[in-house]
């Protein structure tokens, strides 16, 4: 299995509804992209302001393997998703690791 995770951090005042359209479009990506086993998309509500840092936005995708997930990547789905958040987004961190 191959855990995908990213984290979004979008520009001062963006409206909560860019978010929200992008965790719709997200969860759109299950059933849809091949090699998804799970995914989970969210806004991001810790009560650890001090570690939040301004990102917004987590998303969870695990894959069967490493290759399902650089299929992912390049799959139309997650590009236009990425084309239409682009602009709204300030900061990402992406951490990708193989487990059992």
């Amino acid at each position: 299995m191959f855990e995908h995770i990213v984290l979004l951090k979008f520009k001062p005042d963006e409206s909560n509804e860019i978010i929200e359209s992008a965790i719709k479009r997200a969860h759109d990506f299950k059933g849809n992209i091949p090699g998804i086993a799970e995914l989970s998309a969210g806004f991001n509500v810790t009560e650890e302001l001090e570690h939040m840092q301004g990102f917004a936005l987590g998303i969870r995708v695990t894959f069967d393997d490493q290759q399902a997930c650089r299929d992912y990547i390049q799959h139309p789905l997650h590009q236009s998703l990425l084309q239409s958040i682009g602009p709204f987004v300030e900061g990402i961190v992406v951490m990708d690791y193989p487990f059992a």
